[in-house]
This record gives C-alpha cells, structure tokens and sequence, in this order.
C-alpha cells in the first residue's frame, strides 16, 4: 500500500501492479509498435510492454498467449492496445478475419472511427469508401450493423459489433478482441470459445476497468483468478500457477471496494501507481477534480482500478428488492379499481417489449402488473405488435399511457393514440415509485401489490441498479436477465401516480379491471 505522496507531480507507473505471462521466444510487438507510429500514432512505453507480451510467440509460432488481459483505469489508452493489434493483424499478420466487440453500440462505433482514422492516416483515400495501403485497396464498410474494414486482395476482415443477449456464436474470428469485459458474460464466452477451436493460431484479447459490482464481470474475476497471484481465492481453490496461455496485467490497487478505510484516495503515489499515462494524457489537476466530484468507491473503481469484494461462483439475486419484501406483496387475486395507467418499455436492443398495467387496488393500496390476455402476456419479441395491442387497451379509457421509446411514441400517436413520452426523470421516478412501494423504509408506503407473474417476479429478482445522475433506475445484472416487464410496470406506476400527465377522468364510474 502506498500512503506518502511527493510534492511534485508524478509521472504514471511504467509497469502494472499485477503482470504474469506464459514464456515466449519471440515477439510482433515492435511491429505492431512501427505500424501504428507509420499511422502518426506513438505508442506509450506501458503499451508497446502490453503488445510484446500479447503478440509473443512460442517456438512453434504459435500464440504464447491465447488469452491476454489489459486491466487498466479509464481514459489511459486502453483503446490504443487494441488499435495497434487490430491493425496488425490487418496489416502485418496474416488474420483473416479480427472481431472487434463491445457492450454498447456507441462504444463499438467510436473503436471503428478511430481505426478509420488510422487508416487515413497510412492510406491514400481512393473513393468515399476505398482506400489504398501500400498498393493494396481496402474498403471500408460503414452498412447499419456490418460496419468493418476489408483488404479487397488478401480478403483479411476487421468488423465491429455490439455483444447481445443472443451474441456469441456470431462473432467469433481468428482474432476476438472484447472490449468493455466488465459486461461480458460467461454465456457469451461458453459461446465463443468452441468456435475458435477450428482456428489455426486464435487469440481472444480482453480489455476493461473493473467489474461495476460484485454480481457482474464474473469472466473478469475467473480471469483474476487465473491471472493474479495475489487475487483473493476462494476456500478450496488451489494455488495460484502460471496459466499456460493467459498474460494479464492489472493496474489497480490492491484490495476492495467494500474496505477503502487503509487507502488514501487523495495520495498522488496512488494515482501515478495505477494510471500509466499520468501526465502524458490524464493529468494530475483532473485526477484531483475527479476525486472532489466523484463517490470515494466511484473513483476508487474508475480512476484506480480497485474491484469490488468477489460474491462468489453464485451471481447473487433480489439485490435492489429483497425478495421477503417481494413475496409479502404478492397477492394472484388481487385487481385494479378504476382507470389504468399504461406503461411501455422497450429496451435499447428493442429485442423485446412490455406492457405494464398500474393503478388503484380493489380494497386499498396500489396494484400492478404486466398486462395480457389469460395467460399470454404482453412481453413478446420485437415491437410491432404494440400499437396494435394498444388500440385494444384503449376501451378500457386509460388514464395515462406512458412511453419511454421514443419511435414507438411517434408510432403510436400516429395511430390515434394520446402518448405521454417519458423522459429520464420520469423513468427514475417510476422505479423508485415501484422500489418505494415494495420495499421503502416507510412500512405505510409499502403499498404496491402484483400478481406474482414469473416474467415479473424473473426482472426484479434479477435487477440491479444503473446510476443515472446520481439517483437510479433499473439494470440487469447480466445479459441472461431481461428488466423489460420491471421497466414497464415502472412506468405504469409513473403514470398512476403523477395526475399532471392524465387524461381528463371519465364521466362513467369504474368497478373492478376486467
């Protein structure tokens, strides 16, 4: 532990805390280092070190590494390792086909900017989508969904996806580089895995901060495992060896998020130990910003890379509503009094959608749950069958219907419909509504009662929380969990209980939802 800081600025640590690796003969480091200085890039000192590693070679010319992982802060230059062997293998190796992943759309996109940046950089630009590297054409991809790179004569492809609940199988090349581990699941690796089997060197290159809590990253913590020595391990686990194919470096600190009492946050020691590019592109005043603006365990993961406390192989459930608190208002036959208020979500994939129902309850408090017809619920696949279910809801005079997607909004009030749009601020609110209503510290509150729907009982028992603007809304833990019906009761709630978004009351008295 360091605890004395200097009093001049310091300079980022030239190596990890944590750097362990299989032996290797040789390596293409250097190569890769050449090729991105040819596209005007300078590779920092701890990245050509990262890039020697990850591209050493066995006397058979294999990979040492099979695996290779990159554990470092934000904003050090992370991205700039996985350019350069992107770009190698494009350039200098002979890959024919390199898998750049990410959690989020935005991320994989802005990695497939800069890379063709760096080609404008190397190339000559030929057409609006051609370009020409040392006599050789290629072509740049920028299709919705197909975006990547092609070298028209060797036929070598570079391509960038977002990882989904469904992806896995579908983006499995000679060389698979997964950015943002931190929500890569052991679904999506036990899916990827068996393809690379019938490569002939493959190589599968991870790249994140640390895990966002104790429940995710579990990939990232089986790495940790194999990787780091001084890792905590778990009873019965044997002792820590050389992975035979894994190098893995990882510049956070030591210890936990749940025990930062022995760490000084403050201590410029610390901050130059675990960001590499202090003041070479993240400097000491911002680090110090950073620190005054941000949660003593959001810059403790953020800015120097400490993990949170490991739970265990068991991902843990019901961590936002307890599910005592979610049993106790579990009622089959209770019912809405009264007009309902409709929520919709749609997630951002908008693989599936949800219709959630909030309103008064026969005999006292609030009920909700996720619409339907008998037993089929309306949480389907895709969105195209909202509107349409909508219009049947309409007899039943809603007294608000609440829509978070923004197309399906527009869709909807084209249709006729009367839509409230939901904007951040009433998204969190209907969670906390929902949070309030189950399990909030005031017991009179708690007055919000379901049906007990496996798709609903399924999302909360699954949700964790997304930090947005310092309050919260809800988030799966993992890819395998889907909040959609979660969301969307939510915002049926939303809509309950703000009478300024509702439509003007019947004149007609309501009995029971039927």
């Amino acid at each position: 532990m360091l605890l004395t800081s200097p009093t001049a600025s310091l300079h980022g640590a030239a190596t990890p805390r944590v750097s362990t690796h299989p032996p290797y003969v040789d390596t293409f480091g250097p190569d890769a280092v050449e090729l991105m200085a040819r596209c005007g890039q300078v590779m920092d000192g701890w990245q050509a070190d990262a890039l020697d590693v990850m591209l050493g070679i066995r006397p058979d010319g294999k990979w040492a590494c099979f695996e290779y992982a990159e554990w470092c802060p934000r904003q050090n230059g992370k991205g700039g390792i996985l350019e350069a062997r992107a770009m190698a293998g494009l350039f200098a190796l002979d890959e024919r086909l390199i898998m750049w992943s990410a959690h989020e759309v935005k991320t994989a996109m802005e990695a497939f900017r800069r890379i063709q940046w760096l080609l404008g950089q190397i190339g000559e630009r030929v057409s609006e989508t051609l370009f020409e590297v040392d006599g050789s054409l290629v072509k740049v991809i920028n299709q919705n969904g197909d975006e990547g790179l092609e070298r028209l004569d060797t036929g070598q492809r570079l391509k960038f996806i977002a990882r989904s609940k469904g992806s896995g199988r579908g983006f499995s090349g000679d060389v698979n580089i997964i950015d943002e581990t931190f929500a890569y699941t052991p679904t999506q690796q036990a899916a990827l895995m068996p393809t690379m089997s019938a490569r002939p060197n493959p190589q599968i290159i991870y790249a994140s901060s640390p895990p966002l809590t104790a429940a995710s990253g579990e990939v990232m913590f089986a790495l940790r495992l194999r990787g780091d020595g001084t890792a905590p391990r778990p009873k019965d686990t044997p002792d820590w060896v050389q992975d035979e194919a894994l190098g893995y470096r990882d510049w956070g600190l030591s210890g936990d998020l749940d025990n930062l009492d022995g760490i000084d946050l403050g201590d410029e020691v610390n901050w130059a130990a675990t960001n590499p590019a202090k003041e070479i592109r993240i400097s000491r005043e911002h680090i110090a910003r950073e620190n005054r603006a941000m949660s003593p365990e959001d810059f403790a993961r953020e800015r120097c890379g400490i993990w949170p406390r490991w739970s265990g192989n068991e991902v843990p459930t019901w961590q936002v509503i307890g599910e005592p608190e979610w049993d106790a208002k579990r009622d089959p036959l209770s019912q809405l009094e009264g007009r309902p208020a409709i929520g919709v979500y749609v997630p951002p994939d908008r693989s599936y959608a949800a219709i959630g129902l909030a309103g008064a309850r026969l005999g006292g408090g609030r009920h909700v749950e996720v619409a339907g017809n008998g037993q089929v619920l309306d949480y389907r696949p895709g969105v195209r069958w909202v509107v349409a279910r909508l219009k049947e809801l309409e007899r039943h005079e809603p007294s608000v219907l609440v829509i978070d997607d923004k197309a399906l909004a527009e869709e909807a009030e084209e249709a006729g419909l009367t839509v409230h749009k939901a904007n951040v601020a009433d998204v969190v609110t209907g969670c906390q509504l929902l949070y309030d209503g189950v399990a909030g510290r005031d017991l009179a509150g708690r007055d919000v009662h379901h049906l007990g729907q496996k798709e609903l009982d399924d999302a909360v028992a699954g949700a964790v929380k997304r930090d947005v603007g310092g309050s919260w809304a809800w988030a799966r833990r993992d890819l395998a969990v889907d909040v959609t019906t979660a969301a969307a009761v939510s915002l049926a709630l939303f809509g309950h209980s703000t009478p300024r978004v509702h439509r003007p009351t019947t004149s007609e008295p309501w009995g029971a939802w039927l």
